[in-house]
């Protein structure tokens, strides 16, 4: 006799999910071992964040939603955080919390509180499940999870639904697929037309939409054939190949990138933005450009950020309005007569150029990125490190650096980098992190030494929350409340199974990182840098 476990494992497993991570509490138990028998293996952490995490880095790695388990009440609780990384980051995530039945919490109190009321402002749905109706439930939570932009979808399943038998027909096979070719149509795409065909000076913003919506090949060769300069999100990055001419790398934290491409944006006579959710992208991007500026919107879902204005919208995947867009112009038609995207790109590499000295944060990053592989996916920790990195370490295809660019929270580089890596196996990972940020999932090493799984773990350590401290400077208050004393990370990794080294220059890190990619267990590189090594950096 089937349960109802067994449904909501096998519609999962149906819509492609093979993993599931977590920590099991008692009303879970019987949803384990569904999804087990279903064929997702279950991995278990040490943290519901650090599952979360786990789960969207697999997702990145083989486009199925991912699956996050937890107990009630403070298992659920713990996940609040990569929930709303969920939601914002644009992450489908199926969040399964057990719960007690509805009779039982009316007078057993114990861990009990309302999962949807505590969830609902950062879900897409929130589902009670309920015998009888499971497969239609989760058909719904699979579908929105994905559709549009994905988010993740909450489902409180009771004890009484998992564990009893039912007679439902459900269906072994996943229906509801969402819609594809969204296409361009009115009197806004021939507006766009017009403007696009006659612009002497056209450049594309692109974003995470884009990233999900699989765009890269249209969008680079859109951009190749009409010389179209490319600046992206830091979750675009990658769209087009970052080591090309026309790719003007990542924007959104950086106020010196910003100096440099916001003055190009504002010269061009056609801004296409191609998928561009603002939500990553800090207050200098508020209006960057006139109400009436030149600009073409092209988005799957209606935009009410309030961000920037555009003269024409295209409601569209971006693939079919780039189609209809390459229509109206001549393929021989000149962009940048004067080469001002060159001269972009050369003053931005200028900008983030190792330090003189040969060590120090950029310096570091530039190592890295030159002795690990072109298909290396690399992770990066909220921080200073993280905007800097973002501006240097080039993407030559997307979901190439994995980071939390919307909600912009510590402790997500680590277990997105053993997500990935559980999932894929094959792809170098590298995970970029402050000592903080590093701190705040220790635990986590555990499961990388039981995972057996080969992570490079690039660790910045200066002893302060950098980012926060040169905040404090800038605004003229006192330090408070941001230094703390230097952990041992090399002994720290050993004492977790793993190898650890201490690295105070640019050769030493060529030479271990270099090693790690050969080792089998986890390797964590810990650079010192030197204090405020951050200022006048981005």
């Amino acid at each position: 006799m089937t349960t109802g476990a067994d449904i909501i494992a096998g519609k999962l497993h149906a819509a492609g999910c093979r993993h599931a991570f977590g920590i099991p509490g008692g009303e879970v138990l019987a949803l384990m071992d569904s999804l087990d028998r279903a064929g997702l293996r279950f991995v278990l952490v040490k943290h519901e964040n650090a599952g979360g995490f786990m789960a969207e880095g697999g997702w990145h790695a083989d486009g199925a939603p991912g699956v996050l388990l937890a107990t009630l009440g403070p298992g659920a609780a713990n996940a609040v955080n990569v929930v709303a990384n969920a939601w914002q980051d644009r992450v489908p995530l199926i969040f399964l919390t057990g719960c007690v039945d509805t009779g039982e919490a009316e007078s057993y109190t114990h861990q009990v509180f309302d999962h949807q009321q505590l969830l609902r402002p950062i879900v897409k749905a929130s589902f009670s499940a309920r015998l009888g109706a499971l497969d239609v439930m989760m058909e719904k939570a699979i579908a929105l999870a994905l559709d549009g932009q994905p988010g993740p979808v909450h489902i409180d399943v009771p004890i009484k639904v998992a564990e009893g038998e039912t007679e439902e027909a459900w269906h072994s096979a996943f229906r509801s697929r969402p819609a594809s070719g969204l296409a361009p149509a009115g009197a806004d795409l021939e507006g766009a037309c017009a403007l696009f065909a006659k612009a002497e000076r056209p450049i594309a913003i692109a974003g995470v939409d884009a990233v999900n919506e699989g765009a890269e090949a249209e969008i680079a060769a859109f951009c190749k054939r009409f010389g179209v300069p490319l600046v992206t999100s830091y979750k675009g990055k990658g769209l087009l190949d970052e080591r090309h001419d026309l790719a003007l790398g990542g924007a959104g934290l950086s106020p010196k990138a910003d100096g440099h491409l916001l003055p190009l944006i504002n010269q061009s006579d056609c801004i296409l933005l191609l998928g561009y959710d603002p939500i990553e992208m800090r207050i200098n991007w508020r209006n960057p450009w006139a109400p009436d500026a030149p600009v073409i919107e092209i988005a799957p879902v209606l935009r009410t950020h309030g961000m920037h204005a555009a003269r024409f919208t295209l409601r569209s995947h971006v693939a079919s309005a780039l189609e209809k867009l390459s229509e109206a112009r001549p393929a021989d038609a000149a962009s940048w007569a004067n080469g001002e995207p060159a001269a972009t790109k050369q003053a931005l590499a200028k900008t983030f150029a190792p330090e003189p000295d040969g060590w120090g944060p950029a310096a570091a990053f530039h190592t890295l990125r030159s002795v690990m592989p072109d298909n290396t996916v690399a992770t990066a920790d909220s921080g200073a490190h993280r905007i800097l990195v973002s501006q240097i370490w080039q993407c030559p295809s997307p979901r190439g650096m994995l980071q939390s660019s919307a909600l912009c929270t510590m402790g997500c580089a680590l277990p997105l980098a053993m997500g990935h890596k559980v999932v894929d196996g094959k792809a170098p990972v590298l995970v970029f992190v402050g000592d903080a940020g590093l701190e705040m999932c220790l635990g986590e090493l555990s499961t990388l030494r039981d995972l057996k799984i080969p992570v490079i773990v690039c660790v910045l350590v200066d002893s302060s929350l950098s980012l926060i401290e040169l905040k404090q400077r800038s605004s003229q208050r006192p330090n408070v409340g941001v230094d703390f004393g230097e952990t041992d990370f090399p002994a720290v990794a050993r004492a977790y199974g793993g190898h650890g080294v201490w690295i105070g220059n640019a050769a030493d890190l060529e030479r271990e990182a270099a090693d790690a990619l050969q080792r089998e267990s986890f390797t964590i590189l810990a650079c010192r840098i030197p204090a405020r090594a951050y200022d006048g950096k981005f």
